[in-house]
């Protein structure tokens, strides 16, 4: 199955899976990605990448639209000029994976995935890229969403600004410094204060987000590339494969072979 479109009961289960999800609910929520908690309330949308695994906790909505497709149906990187999601929707680790929307862009979603729904179910043989047109839609209104909740003036508001440097600086630096004494230093403070600080900025701890940010780079790698992984493992400065895959298996659940085979390998790689 490349796409599927549901509406179910609020989920109980874990999703750990190679897919993309887009999970729609009104109500209130508590859960967890990759073991980082968040609350969130209103009409809202969770973006879940491939291999991240979500926990529910509690929820007040009486049920979810549920939709998820697969890396070969919908590939987020080659339709990048058409819907900019990758970064924003999927694989941003410095912001939350979710956003509340609008009753109408709430309404529109709502109706476009019944549609979707439709179109899946019928016995008709339709061709994807009808699915494909639909599916781009609801990623593009859901990025105009998060990107307008994300704007500069929202990040001034967070608090420090030069605390959000962090950003930059594990953009620049994440291959060769993975400590946190390292960027803990550029600000000259005790990694102890520092791990406070940008823990309370962005929801997640410095190592935390270090590691995230080092297996979201493996995970592109792996799916965009046709190297090897002994040459990604150098790529990434690690010592050999072997500790790379560890690491990779540890935060993913899955080694790098595995979820190269399970996720596949794009048509940008081709």
């Amino acid at each position: 199955m490349k796409i599927e479109i549901e509406q179910s009961s609020f989920l109980s289960k874990e999703i750990n899976e190679p897919y993309y999800y887009i999970l729609m609910f009104d109500g209130e929520a508590s859960f967890s990605i990759d073991l980082v908690h968040y609350d969130c309330k209103g009409k809202s949308l969770v973006f879940l990448t491939p291999y991240q695994l979500l926990k529910w906790h509690d929820s007040t909505a009486s049920f979810i639209n549920v939709l998820n497709f697969h890396g070969d149906f919908y590939c987020i990187e080659y339709h990048k000029k058409e819907v900019a999601c990758n970064g924003i929707l999927f694989n941003d680790i410095y912001n939350e994976p979710f956003v509340t929307v609008s009753d109408f862009i709430y309404e529109e979603i709502t109706s476009i995935m019944q549609r979707m729904k439709k179109v899946e179910d019928s016995e008709l043989d339709y061709d994807n890229s009808i699915l494909k047109s639909y599916l781009q839609v609801i990623l593009a209104l859901s990025s105009k969403e998060k990107q307008v909740k994300m704007s500069p003036e929202v990040l001034e508001s967070i608090g420090n600004a030069d605390i959000l440097r962090f950003q930059q600086l594990l953009e620049t630096h994440f291959l060769e410094a993975k400590e946190v004494a390292f960027y803990a230093s550029k600000y000259n403070l005790s990694v102890n204060t520092f791990s406070k600080r940008i823990k309370k900025h962005f929801g997640k701890s410095p190592s935390q987000l270090i590691q995230e940010r080092i297996v979201l780079e493996a995970k592109k790698l792996l799916h965009l590339t046709f190297k090897p992984i002994r040459e990604i493992a150098d790529n990434l400065n690690f010592e050999d494969e072997f500790y790379f895959s560890r690491y990779f298996k540890k935060s993913v659940g899955v080694s790098p072979k595995e979820y190269r085979k399970e996720v596949g390998i794009s048509i940008v790689a081709k």
